[in-house]
């Protein structure tokens, strides 16, 4: 079966290495953002200023980030590309066959990302179309979250009761009124800086873009959409996948408020997608989680710690039947890291079907 894999992926659509590092260099450093194609239509409408164009944006401390860059390179804490595991791949190319989605991933309408973190060593991954770029509605604002805690351990904000009580209607009851208010509060230039900085690249033109936040939630906000592909509210499986790794090793911000982000990110309110299936599975589990919907855009994402095992699962779907594929796949999930070898295809509770 034919399928974007860790390392099949095409970095950047219709573009060589060549002309992506030129982009890097010199479109990045002085976020000259120019799109010729139509806007995207919003979850929540367009603002009426929008033409489908960048302006000419001119952002001294995103170009400082990549002069330094360019002289001393960060190291990436998060290399997940290097990690591709052939008989994990396997295992969950198997899982799409039997749920009957390999066509949809390979018209690229489903991704699907699972990080075995359950024993020591290097994590073990799995990748279909791991840097294919979505619409993923509020799924995005982990991104708010992790530009928040920078903010406040520079000393910008203060982590008192009305900033945590924001932060946590934003993530665990996914509330656009307070995701737009810190929006506001932190700046979306600053989100936009902190997702491209060096130390993070959670949105890099070289693995086809990331984790984008350039509008509120709201049906006016817009700042900027992505360069790339021209979105509002944007993810990569990959991307999303590296943060909850930056999250599992206490690697986002400090190891403090890495712990802090995890507390926040714990326990969803919204008891669908992957974690009611979760839920049924194993009421105890601990799952870290953040989802996203929006017309035929479907996404979810976990950081899930039961039994002795760890795994990370991100998926992205473009269909109305998102919402089950994506009960049925963290079934084969979970299956697959947790149950013994011989078992490891099958589920061990089947999705029940959705209550429309």
């Amino acid at each position: 079966m034919m399928m974007r894999g860790v390392k099949g992926s095409n970095p950047v659509s219709g573009r060589s290495p060549g002309a992506v590092l030129r982009w890097l260099s010199t479109g990045l450093a002085s976020l000259v953002w120019l799109v010729a194609v139509p806007a995207f239509a919003d979850d929540l409408g367009s603002d009426s200023d929008d033409e489908g164009y960048w302006d000419l944006v001119e952002t001294s401390s995103i170009q400082e980030l990549m002069k330094l860059d360019s002289i001393a390179r960060f190291e990436d804490e998060a290399p997940l590309w290097d990690y591709a595991d052939a008989a994990l791949q396997r295992k969950v190319e198997r899982a799409l066959q039997l749920l009957r989605l390999q066509d949809e991933a390979r018209r690229r309408q489903l991704s699907v990302v699972l990080i075995d973190l359950s024993k020591s060593g290097p994590p073990r991954v799995a990748s279909i179309n791991g840097d294919e770029m979505m619409y993923a509605a509020s799924l995005p604002k982990i991104a708010v979250l992790l530009a928040a805690f920078e903010k406040i351990a520079q000393g910008k904000m203060k982590f008192d009761a009305a900033t945590r009580h924001g932060l946590t209607q934003m993530i665990k009851v996914s509330s656009n009124r307070f995701a737009t208010e810190m929006m506001h509060k932190v700046g979306k230039e600053y989100i936009a800086r902190v997702l491209l900085s060096p130390r993070y690249r959670l949105y890099d033109p070289l693995h086809n873009g990331g984790l984008w936040v350039g509008k509120d939630y709201a049906k006016a906000g817009l700042w900027r959409r992505d360069p790339l592909h021209n979105l509002s509210h944007g993810a990569t499986a990959m991307q999303v996948a590296r943060f909850y790794y930056l999250l599992a090793n206490e690697k986002l911000v400090t190891p403090y408020y890495s712990r802090a982000m995890k507390s926040i990110l714990l326990r969803s309110e919204l008891n669908h997608k992957f974690v009611r299936v979760l839920r049924e599975i194993d009421p105890s589990a601990e799952v870290s989680r953040k989802s996203g919907s929006w017309r035929t855009y479907h996404s979810d994402s976990v950081l899930v710690e039961r039994d002795g095992h760890r795994y990370i699962a991100v998926v992205l779907a473009d269909s109305s039947r998102g919402p089950t594929w994506l009960r049925q796949i963290i079934a084969r999930l979970d299956a697959i890291v947790t149950a013994p070898e011989s078992l490891a295809e099958a589920p061990r509770s089947e999705p029940r079907p959705l209550q429309r």
